[in-house]
Order: C-alpha cells, then structure tokens, then sequence
C-alpha cells in the first residue's frame, strides 16, 4: 500500500516501482565498477587502510566513501542518500571479491609454464609459490586460469598485463541492498503472531524522479516461511525481481550450538559418486582407539533428476551450437531466430540452475538427517574442489565435471550449522583405493557377478578378503581419517570453514575400520539342502496314474523329493550378502518372437483367427451308453 496515497497496489505495479528504483542503482553501480576496474584501486580498497593511516570500515559502501570514491545519479534525476549507499555497496563487493582472482592470475602470469598444457612438477611449485595461498590451492582453480589466459594469448598473441586487461568490467544486478541503509529508507517490523512481518521502503512513482515529491514510502506485508524461527532477529532483505515478481531475501540471526573441532566420538562419512550421487554412514570411535561401523549405510540416488540434468546439458549444447552458425552467417535476415535462440538459451539456463539449487539442498538436508539419526557430531567429506574428470570417455567425463558437489557442500554447512553439526573436509587421497580394513590396494571391478572383468563399481580386498561397493568402502574410509586426524583440523578464520589439509601416515595406519567379533558360539547358517524331519513319505498329489514315458529326452515330472544335483553350497556366514550389485547385460534384447510373426516378444503370441482354428469334436469326451 502507498502511504501517502492510500492506493493498495498490485503485484505488477510494485515490481515496476521496485524496478525503477533497482534501475537508478545499477547505473551508478556500473560507472563506479567501470571507474575503478584497475589494480591500483583494488589493491587500495583490500589494504584495509586509507590515505592517513586508518582502518577502513566492514561495511563497502563505507569504505568507499572513506577512499573518496563516489558516484552521483543522472542529470536531472534526485535521490537520497541511501540509494547512493547501495550502489557503492554493490559496487564495493564487487570490488573486494575480485582481489583474490587478481592475485591468482598475477601469479600465473609471473610464473608462466613453456607448455601451458602440461606443467612440468617444477613449475606447478613455482606457480604455488607465486599465488598467495597457493600451497593448498586447488589445482583445478590453476589450470582453469591458464585455459583462460591461454585463449588471450591465442586472440591477441601477447600476454595479458593484469586480471582487469583478461577480464572486462563486470555489469551491476538490479536489486536493492537494502542492508545498506538506514530506518529513513527501509523499515522491517515483525508482527505479534511470529509468522508476518511490515516491510517499509521508499519507492519512486516515476522513472526518472525530479525531485523529493516523487518518492513515497510503500509499506509490503510479509508472510515469513517456516524455517525463519519464532525468536529470530529479522535484518532488511534485498530486493529483487524475477518472472515478474518481486522477491525478498530475508536475513535473520539466531543462536544455533556452536560445532566444535575435535573431541568426536560418532561421525558421518560422505563420499561422492556418479550414478549413486551421495553415500554416506556413521562410525563409532571407542575409547581404546577402535573404529567400528554404526551401520551398512546409506545411498543418496537422484537418477531421474540427474537424466534430466543432462538432456537440459545436451539442448543448451545444442542452442548454443545453432546460435554460433547464425553468428558465422551473419545474415540480417536470421537476426529474429537468433533473438529467439538467445531467449531459449536462458531459459534452459535458468531451469538448469533452479534444478541444480534443488538437488543440492536436497542431497544436504538428506546428509544432515544421516547425521543426526545416528547421533553424529561431525560430518566428514571429501575435498573434491581439484577433482578433473578424465580418461573415462566425454559423456562421463562431461557428468563428472558439472555435478553440483561444491553446492552441496556449501548447504551442508548451512543446514547442519542449525544443529551445531561440524563439517569438515578431508584431503581424498586413495579413499577409494584402499580396503577400509585393512589399508591394502583394492582390486576394482565391474560386478560382484563378474570378478574377471575389470571396472570400477566393486571393490575386492586380497588381505581381509572384504569385498563390497567401491563407495560404500570409500565413506567408511573418509570418516575413519576423520577421526584419527581430528587434531590436525583448522578453522579458516575468514569463512569459518573447517578443513583437515594433510594425511599423516602415523595417524593413517590407525584409521581402520574393526569389524565386531561374532556374539553366537554356534554356527546356525544352512550348509545344504533341508531334509525331511519324517521317513514318512510325501502324500501323492497325482490323483490318476502317469502316462506312458515319450521317447526322447523329455521326461515325467519326478514323485516327491529329487536332488537337483548342484554341488554343496558354500556356509552363508562366509557369503557377501550386503549390497546386491548385478552387472548390466552384455547381450541386447532380440525380439525373435517378431521375426518369426509371434509379436514383439518370443512369448507374447497373437490370437489365431477363428476360422483357423479346427472344429471341436462333442465326440471325443463322450462315454460309452451301455
């Protein structure tokens, strides 16, 4: 509702107004990004100290205003203080964000290979020693900056100077930061019942506002989500428009337990995979420094929402490849299908990130929920952020390197951060590779079905003779590393992540997992087949004596009891009989049935015509009349 009109408006209307407003701030967010997109300013704003001396404040737009940097709206065009304040805001962010991608390119460049393609492991320290933070880098955030200064080099034929030449200024996103102003621009109240809350924000009633009269303050009620708790302190959301409709991203602060480093006795571990997205379990450690399992375990399965993230992967491929032709073609007339192209491409684009959003959230609630069944106070996963998909054919490889692992991890911090749940990362070194038994390399294959053919699937230890599924060792393997190296976790004093960077050998030759001792004396599997309990015989089923024997190889089912003949079953306490994984087959399906006018399957036959069927004979049952 307008205040100061009375007039209640509509969604449409709001958003055109919120729209107005996001419009001015982007503009003047866009000259200040454009105005100091340049080494020395951003080396100046990350110092964290101005010209005299003095720290500069938390907030962006304060430490902007500090360094002398504003920005003033168009001509002709008055607004408050406050919406100047957000767009040094988002423009300041911006800023400060691009510092560290400035320093890793820096360091590339200083430390530039012979072959780009492939380092030599004196250059890969080198390069490590030249990007700040280098030394726990991961690799992959390496190889992707020299792809990109390696495609400069191939457009320009010379190196680029800086991150800012590499890079063009970034635009500013219509939203509104409200977060950056204070109660004479944005107002939030709750309402007494917990679940409403009143929004007041001035906004314009005109595009291009002349003067002060053309700002009014709107009040929007708020329906607050479940998940915003009863005692939570709701701060100003930023405001944003999408399909039309305006969106808040309401912040809130709670107090939640505070995780701790180390002392953990029960922890989940959590491996990744392809097909089979999350598998997780818990471990227990004892006192006398024994590691045993809690469980079998679980498994996280998105098949169907990850086929339908690659046929979204394959269309958009597809888009792009058609764009690009009408690109080459450069006809006028093929200007309106490529309009058309481009639109499509973005809404691909925005279906496959919401269905990426929704997967990860998922997959994190799923993990947590493992975490708190089994009474689990830190969650153990693997760094997987150098992980480049190789070797293994382009669909795999291409599955492998766009799966959301790195969302997952961040709203798995998120959602176990409510419970005081710990998440820490682990180095992944041969977690797969190694029986979680006894630490001997493992023998990989495709199926428990099909020991001779090599795969990846099922793993078989020569040792302890564990056999089981490759990820369900590996999790048993993360967490058991966990455990032993929970004296050598860091708290990332920026993020407030917590990682375990290195593997020590003393503490890895403990991380095995102890299987329980068997509690019953006696052996009670089956051996063989189960004899009668009575030498009375089976009673006759066959009210009417049996035909006469045909001739061949057929024979007349047996009377009673009759051995099949198999050899002895092996005792089933020494059989695997966890995880039932059975190998695909190797043959197609071949509808013989159809080649031979029997239907699409060998047993499913089309009924006869009536007329080809003979005429039955009423004679043939009839008894004799004396």
């Amino acid at each position: 509702m307008d205040e100061k009109t009375g007039e209640v408006l509509t969604g449409a209307v709001l958003a055109e107004r919120v729209g107005w407003c996001a419009d001015l701030v982007a503009g003047m967010a866009r000259v200040l990004l454009s105005g100091h997109w340049n080494t020395a300013d951003v080396d100046a704003l990350a110092s964290g100290v101005d010209a005299t001396g003095r720290g500069l404040p938390s907030q962006a737009w304060m430490a902007l205003r500090r360094l002398g940097w504003g920005v003033a709206p168009p001509d002709g065009v008055r607004v408050n203080d406050r919406i100047v304040r957000m767009a040094q805001e988002q423009a300041g962010r911006v800023l400060r964000s691009v510092k560290w991608r400035a320093d890793v390119v820096a360091g590339v460049l200083a430390s530039w290979p012979a072959d780009p393609d492939r380092r030599t492991p004196q250059e890969w320290d080198t390069v490590r020693r030249a990007v700040p933070g280098g030394e726990y880098l991961p690799s992959g955030v390496i190889r992707s900056r020299t792809r990109q200064i390696a495609a400069y080099v191939r457009g320009s034929g010379r190196l680029p100077v800086d991150v800012f030449e590499l890079e063009p200024s970034p635009g500013a996103l219509g939203m509104l930061l409200l977060a950056a102003c204070d109660g004479q621009q944005a107002t939030i109240e709750r309402a007494d019942d917990g679940r409403r809350a009143l929004l007041r924000l001035q906004l314009p009633v005109r595009p291009d506002p002349g003067a002060y009269a053309d700002w009014s303050w709107v009040a929007c009620p708020l329906t607050l989500p479940p998940t915003v708790p009863a005692n939570a302190v709701l701060h100003p959301p930023t405001l944003r428009i999408a399909g039309g409709r305006v969106r808040a991203d309401l912040a809130f602060t709670h107090p939640v337990p505070k995780p701790r480093r180390s002392g953990h006795t029960v922890a989940l571990g959590v491996d990744w995979g392809l097909n089979t997205l999350l598998s997780a379990g818990a471990l227990r450690l004892h006192d006398d420094g024994r590691i045993t399992a809690l469980a079998a375990g679980g498994q996280f399965r998105a098949a169907g929402v990850l086929a339908k993230q690659h046929r979204l992967r394959r269309t958009s491929e597809h888009l792009h490849t058609k764009t690009r032709h009408y690109t080459r073609l450069a006809d006028p007339a093929l200007d309106g299908r490529q309009a058309v192209l481009t639109e499509e491409i973005r809404r691909v684009a925005q279906r496959r990130s919401r269905l990426n959003d929704a997967l990860a959230r998922s997959a994190a609630r799923w993990a947590v929920d493992q975490a708190i069944t089994a009474g689990a106070t830190v969650i153990y996963l693997e760094d997987l952020r150098s992980l480049e998909a190789g070797g293994m054919g382009s669909t795999t490889n291409t599955r492998l390197s766009q799966t959301v692992r790195g969302q997952i991890v961040r709203w798995t911090r998120h959602v176990a951060a409510e419970t005081g749940i710990a998440v820490v990362t682990v180095p992944p070194r041969d977690t797969s590779r190694h029986c979680p038994h006894c630490l001997t390399p493992l023998r990989h294959r495709k199926a428990p079905d099909r020991p001779a053919t090599p795969g990846w699937k099922w793993a078989l230890c020569a040792g302890c003779g564990w056999q089981g599924d490759r990820d369900q060792g590996a999790w048993r393997r993360i967490a058991a590393r966990g455990l032993t190296h929970q004296a050598k976790t860091i708290t990332d004093r920026t993020s407030g992540q917590m990682a375990i960077r290195t593997v020590v050998d003393r503490l890895e030759r403990g991380a095995v997992v102890t299987t329980a001792p068997k509690t019953s004396r006696a052996d009670r599997s089956k051996t063989g087949l189960t004899r009668p309990r009575t030498n009375r015989p089976a009673p006759r089923r066959r009210g009417v004596p049996f035909p006469e024997r045909p001739s061949g190889r057929t024979g007349r089912r047996p009377e009673g009891h009759a051995p099949t003949g198999r050899p002895r079953l092996p005792r089933a306490a020494d059989r695997y009989q966890s995880v039932t994984t059975i190998s695909a087959p190797t043959t197609r399906h071949k509808p013989r049935g159809a080649a031979l006018g029997a239907g699409f399957h060998l047993h499913a036959h089309a009924s006869p015509p009536r007329w080809t069927a003979p005429i039955p004979d009423p004679t043939v049952r009839m008894g004799s009349l004396g």
